[in-house]
């Protein structure tokens, strides 16, 4: 075999390596879209049934001395972003979000004020945790003018949702559930293999607050 027969050789091998290497890449882009499909098809179908059902919204606390009203989910509404990924349009991202009023009339206006640095910052935390609609009223002494608290006045609405991202190059979808249990953000993510219906289950038992496994799954 001549030195240019070696080197065709040589090419041949590296030619079928490639191969092979975008056919798995193929193979897990679609293994990943496909599994966001499901998840899509599965979401918008839920917030169909979630708005009829109205299901009772978590016991929310913003702070011991600012009771928060037993609350319902109401306005589930599902969307989709696209990308183009491979000369391919496949999903970006799935979200479903809703709002958390009171279970018994209106949103009220409530008020709360913190004047130590922890309670300040767990008050601010939880109120954009929650989207809460809020205006911030520094109270300051007459004389001296030296800021004395802060106080929150707020509207008792918040918002949920869950958002869940395709992450292509690991083959798993990320989840990131807001205001579901508490004015919180909780994240986790799944393999696409494992996104079937029972993990989809146990994620819409966690959203309407029913005992779940969702977050123990992965």
């Amino acid at each position: 075999m001549s030195f240019l027969d070696d080197l065709r050789s040589q090419a041949a091998g590296r030619l079928q390596e490639k191969t092979v290497d975008v056919s798995r890449l193929q193979a897990s882009l679609q293994r990943t879209d496909s599994a966001c499909n499901l998840v899509w098809s599965y979401v918008s179908d839920l917030a169909k049934q979630l708005n009829v059902i109205e299901p009772q919204g978590p016991a929310l606390v913003l702070d011991r001395k600012a009771p928060w009203p037993r609350t319902k989910l109401v306005g589930f509404r599902a969307d989709v972003r696209r990308k183009g990924l491979s000369s391919t349009d496949m999903f970006d991202y799935i979200t479903m979000t809703w709002r958390i009023v009171p279970f018994d009339g209106g949103v009220v206006t409530g008020a709360v004020s913190a004047n130590f640095p922890p309670d300040l910052q767990r008050i601010e935390s939880r109120l954009a945790a929650g989207a809460v609609k809020h205006d911030r009223i520094d109270v300051r002494h007459p004389e001296k003018k030296t800021l004395q608290e802060v106080r929150f006045e707020f509207q008792t609405e918040a918002r949920g949702g869950i958002h869940i991202t395709a992450d292509y190059d690991a083959e798993k979808l990320n989840f990131r559930l807001n205001c579901v249990s508490s004015f919180r953000t909780f994240n986790t993510s799944y393999p696409a293999a494992k996104i079937q219906h029972p993990l989809l289950d146990e994620m819409a038992k966690t959203i309407v607050g029913q005992r779940s496994s969702f977050c123990l799954m992965d």
